[in-house]
């Protein structure tokens, strides 16, 4: 009979189902490394929300410099946590996940969201400290884990102190709530080669001089709150400006959602500006939008993508809060002058709402400050 393998199962790189990437026994490995603070992150939606949580990451590791990171997210934010190297596992919100998740133990738990499952979730998962936000089972409802996630919490509560008061933005925020030291830390977002090359192949198809800059317009926007997305005729003018005044290429960028509106739109303006497709997943999206030199978006997450990826951005504000949106000193904000904005109403029956009433002039004079700095 063999001798049992001597396994050191605090190493960060065991698997236990499967030799690990060193594929040595533990007794001659030079690679061994304890897993440090076990910090389990809890942000699970929207795409966009998930991307802007990223700073967190490096805020965590200047605290904690031995830690074993581990985040549970939605599957359609996956794509683009993939391959972070601040993340040491990368769990999908299911029920095995879940069950795993319960049976484990923490040193640190930060849950960022309040929608009730991410809440009830970290009430059932051990953890020595807990940050962000909690279940109380005695009313059913949200609440703080700790005092410094209590102004986050009361964000919720007031629209007055969320939509007038606050200056905060939302990295600002959620360092807080998790007692880190904010450094204007930027997001983490990595583009695989393999997207990058699929890009390319894109970009060949539909003959794009690579020598010219390339302005994106993303068209569209997520359905949760009214009139979050621009308008159509918006869009129309703001091209025709840009042909009229630039040499930049045009991309038309969005998802499924925006297919036929971006059919619409390049049925008025011309076959001169590039549909790029509505079909990429999320990674060749981001891969697409790393091409661009400049980026116009509403708050969504082709705004937080070009955050990421350091691109200089126009963004546009309508019913969410633009303070809360930090563009790293490489973009400009045009506000809707609406007085009733901020709203985040998932219903507005207006006929002049705060999207109709931002100007396609002033988008573009926007957008010809930054020419000036994103081009050679």
């Amino acid at each position: 009979m063999k001798p049992n393998l001597y396994v050191r199962r605090d190493c960060r790189n065991y698997k236990g189902d499967q030799p690990c990437f060193y594929n040595l026994t533990c007794l001659a490995c030079q690679n061994y490394q304890t897993q440090g603070k076990k910090i389990l992150i809890i942000k699970l939606a929207a795409v966009g929300d998930v991307l802007r949580t990223t700073p967190i990451l490096s805020g965590l590791r200047k605290k904690y410099h031995h830690s074993f990171v581990t985040w549970i997210t939605q599957a359609e934010a996956v794509g683009l946590l993939e391959n972070n190297s601040g993340i040491d596992r990368l769990l999908v919100y299911d029920l095995a996940a879940v069950e795993r998740l319960k049976a484990e133990k923490f040193d640190i738990l930060i849950c960022l969201d309040k929608e009730i499952e991410a809440v009830v979730l970290a009430n059932q998962i051990k953890a020595k400290n807990k940050f962000g936000f909690g279940f109380d089972s005695k009313t059913g409802n949200v609440i703080p884990y700790n005092k410094e996630s209590r102004y986050a919490w009361e964000l919720g509560l007031s629209n007055e102190l969320k939509f007038h008061q606050n200056k905060k933005t939302y990295p600002q925020l959620i360092f807080d709530i998790a007692k880190l030291n904010y450094k204007n830390e930027e997001y983490i977002l990595n583009i695989s080669d393999l997207d990058n090359e699929y890009t390319q192949r894109q970009l060949d198809k539909i003959g794009v001089d690579r020598d010219k800059g390339i302005v994106g317009l993303n068209t569209g926007a997520g359905g949760r709150f009214a009139n979050k997305a621009w308008t159509e005729e918006g869009f129309v003018e703001l091209i025709r400006l840009i042909q009229d005044h630039t040499d930049m290429q045009i991309f038309l960028l969005g998802g499924p959602r925006e297919r036929r509106r971006n059919a619409r739109i390049i049925s008025q303006v011309g076959s001169s500006v590039y549909d790029i497709g509505c079909g990429h997943s999320l990674r060749q999206f981001a891969a697409i939008i790393n091409t661009c030199s400049l980026i116009v978006s509403a708050d969504t997450t082709a705004l937080h993508i070009a955050i990421a990826l350091k691109k200089f951005v126009v963004a546009l504000f309508g019913p969410t809060c633009d303070q809360e949106i930090d563009l790293y000193g490489r973009g400009l904000k045009v506000i809707s002058p609406i007085e009733c904005r901020p709203c985040y109403r998932r219903q507005c029956v207006k006929e002049i709402n705060c999207m109709n009433l931002i100007k396609p002039d002033n988008v573009f004079v926007a957008i010809e400050k930054l020419i000036i700095k994103c081009t050679p």
